[in-house]
């Protein structure tokens, strides 16, 4: 006889999963904390295997537990673009979205794909931009939706009447060099950075740590795009400062174990253009902000 999954509970294992407690997941899934534990254990009688392990004060999943979340995470996604797709099958229109460039190849065919299933009425025009151009085409209204990173152009965007902001949340940035190629300081040397040309939020806070920590710096590359950051990083002709998000596998992640400081986080927000919001953009917001969280 054929098992019928529950969705709401592959839906708060998910959220168990991606918050790393099921206390928080169920705040996040408007249950009870022994009502997703509950949901938990009939996972686990249904798949007829444990689900977790215990390491230490921690759960771990099993190998089973991997398995059902991988597909728990489709299924609930082809759940939730059915039940959208039903709903907004005569939503029509058009949205206009800025993004980041390490977003662009990831969101764009996933989240942008996903969208255009749900809506097929809808017309969806994307650009790619740095941020401070998505901040100034959010205020001319030229863009719907812009995913920017924070800083001070976002406090003054907060502070526009009728400005909208949804914090994604605050990702670690971090200090990226070549994935092939060893990497030190240099004694007496200055550390080569890759940049964009300023403003830049990620410059500023890798010459500031620079700064404190007392560790000298250069600017060897510029770029106007990330791509070019990316390739003079894979090169080994300067570190960039960026967080983890839509990081090639020719890059790895540095830090203190290199002697590089400490860097702080950078928020993740998502803009609406001010005044009233459409519905084809607030879905498009929802299902951004959806893929997008946890960070």
């Amino acid at each position: 006889m054929t098992s019928n999954l529950d969705i709401a509970a592959l839906r708060s294992l998910i959220a168990g999963i991606d918050l790393g407690s099921f206390a928080r997941a169920a705040e996040q899934v408007g249950r009870s904390t022994s009502a997703v534990s509950a949901q938990i254990h009939k996972l686990e009688d249904m798949a007829g295997t444990p689900l977790f392990r215990k390491a230490g004060r921690t759960l771990e999943l099993t190998e089973a537990g991997s398995l059902l979340l991988g597909y728990a995470r489709r299924i609930v996604a082809l759940n939730d673009e059915a039940a959208a797709a039903v709903k907004g099958v005569d939503l029509s229109g058009g949205v206009r979205l800025g993004l980041q460039e390490e977003f662009g190849e990831a969101m764009l065919p996933e989240v942008l794909g996903r969208f255009a299933r749900a809506h097929p009425k809808v017309r969806v025009e994307a650009m790619v931009a740095r941020n401070h151009d998505l901040f100034a085409r959010i205020q001319a209204r030229t863009l719907d939706l812009a995913l920017v990173w924070g800083g001070a152009d976002g406090a003054r965007t907060a502070r526009e009447p009728g400005a909208d902001i949804a914090v994604v949340g605050e990702p670690p940035m971090c200090w990226v060099g070549p994935a092939a190629l060893p990497w030190h300081i240099e004694p007496g040397q200055p550390i080569p950075l890759a940049a964009f040309d300023r403003p830049c939020h990620f410059h500023d806070a890798a010459t500031a740590a620079l700064d404190r920590a007392g560790i000298p710096w250069r600017v060897s590359f510029t770029s106007p795009n990330l791509g070019g950051l990316w390739a003079a990083a894979a090169a080994g002709l300067g570190l960039v400062v960026r967080t983890p998000y839509g990081l090639p596998a020719s890059l790895r992640q540095l830090g203190a174990a290199e002697g590089l400081p400490p860097l702080g986080k950078m928020p993740l927000m998502l803009l609406r253009a001010p005044g009233p919001a459409s519905e084809v953009s607030q879905r498009l917001a929802d299902i951004m902000l959806e893929a997008l969280r946890p960070v």
